[in-house]
């Protein structure tokens, strides 16, 4: 197919400035591949992975021990002591993200106004290891021996509140939960919030499941691979696809008024062009409706779009779904598609937050991370998957990013490189 060399600039009526516009202008990245942003960045273009054999749990008992732990994540070496009893892993870990993320938008939550910035994450499991403590301990020595802090340290909405007071974030503060989708939710839910007039908003996704608990869960759901070779635990669109592999972590954005991070000097790394989502109903997926919605919101078509962060799921119906779906929208090998999470294994919440991430970096340095795992695709999903190695794009400007959860969740996000280019 023909591709548009680049995409048109929406129209404005004369001396009107437009809709405000959601720019990223930080990003904190917590990931099996690499705690922080440049660390996991470098591993990604490196085709390293950070799945392996799980250590957080004795899981020798377990028909899959492959997952993605982030590495060096000592958690009491990066939370104050007193925060520790009373929140939960992911929670630590979006605390770190959400600090390396405002650091990196080289902004002071104390400049803002005081209901101005506000926080809006997902989690498709809330605080599942510390629930699985508070548990323990009430079966095995009663319940006077259960946490004072179970009541809100394993709820979905701990790590926002957490944030929020950690960097005095008094503006809208909420959790979205719709697993795998819940990242793209959240960021579009923010995006709303940076229209309506918000200053600044911490948004993405963070889970971290990783505890014996959230293992019976993700072996009940049968969608993990048994492969016992971390190579083979994640091959998406893949005529052997057999499953995926599970990981921790996954990353938080700043997001402002592109206008206003203008005038303080910051160029961001991309705007938040269109979001949507869509729920699909009995036999009738609903992803490429999902993505003609986000395109539609962002004023672009098809052709405009550069490359696609798929989903990839590695059961072969949902790898079939979504692979008809981008045929219908781009035509045969029309776009190149990178999955690159089997590098870290799906993260819940914080895959398709990661996914973003990946998107706005490859934005900037017009490069496509490969996908690991997968060496043929199938000859039934006719993808122009971008494996071995990164893919140079000099003309990289629009990103879409594909995401869906258990039970029916479709986000899709477009991203577009800043203007100021």
């Amino acid at each position: 197919m023909t591709k548009a060399t680049q995409a048109p600039e929406p129209a404005r009526p004369a001396g009107a400035e437009g809709p405000r516009q959601a720019l990223v202008t930080g990003i904190g990245v917590a990931a099996p591949n690499g705690l922080g942003t440049r660390a996991w960045w470098d591993a990604v273009l490196c085709g390293r992975t950070g799945l392996g054999p799980i250590t957080r749990f004795d899981a020798s008992g377990y028909p899959v021990r492959i997952a993605g732990e982030i590495p060096g994540f000592v958690d009491e070496d990066h939370i104050p002591s007193r925060l520790l009893p009373s929140t939960d892993r992911g929670t630590r870990i979006a605390l770190v993200a959400a600090e390396e993320a405002l650091r990196d938008a080289n902004v002071s939550p104390a400049d803002l106004p005081a209901y101005g910035a506000g926080v809006i994450t997902a989690s498709s499991a809330g605080g599942a290891e510390f629930g699985e403590r508070g548990l323990a301990a009430l079966w095995s020595k009663g319940a006077q021996h259960v946490s004072a802090y179970q009541s809100f340290a394993s709820f979905h909405a701990a790590a926002p509140a957490q944030i929020s007071i950690r960097h005095r974030l008094r503006g809208h503060g909420s959790t979205v939960v719709s697993e795998q989708a819940g990242g793209i939710d959240a960021l579009a839910r923010a995006r709303r919030r940076i229209r309506d007039g918000a200053c600044l908003m911490v948004t993405g996704g963070i889970d971290s499941t990783l505890c014996a608990w959230g293992w019976a869960a993700h072996l009940a759901d049968g969608r993990l691979s048994p492969a016992t070779e971390p190579a083979r635990a994640y091959r998406p669109f893949a005529a052997t696809a057999d499953g995926h592999a599970v990981g921790e972590g996954g990353a938080l954005l700043v997001l402002e008024d592109a206008r206003a991070a203008a005038r303080r000097g910051a160029t961001g790394y991309g705007v938040i062009a269109g979001c949507a989502a869509t729920f699909d109903g009995p036999d009738r997926p609903t992803l490429r409706q999902a993505a003609e919605l986000a395109l539609a919101d962002a004023g672009l078509a098809p052709e405009h779009v550069d490359v696609v962060f798929a989903d990839g799921a590695a059961e072969r119906r949902a790898d079939l779904v979504e692979s008809q779906a981008l045929c219908a929208l781009f035509g045969p090998y029309g776009v190149p598609v990178t999955v690159p999470k089997t590098m870290t294994g799906r993260l819940g919440a914080g895959g398709s937050a990661l996914d973003v991430a990946a998107a706005l970096l490859a934005l900037r340095e017009k490069v496509v991370p490969p996908t690991t795992g997968t060496g043929r695709v199938a000859d039934d999903c006719p993808l122009d998957l971008v494996t071995g190695a990164p893919r140079e794009l000099p003309r990289l400007r629009v990103a879409l990013v594909l995401a869906r959860g258990r039970g029916g969740f479709n986000s899709a996000a477009v991203l577009r490189a800043p203007q100021t280019e």
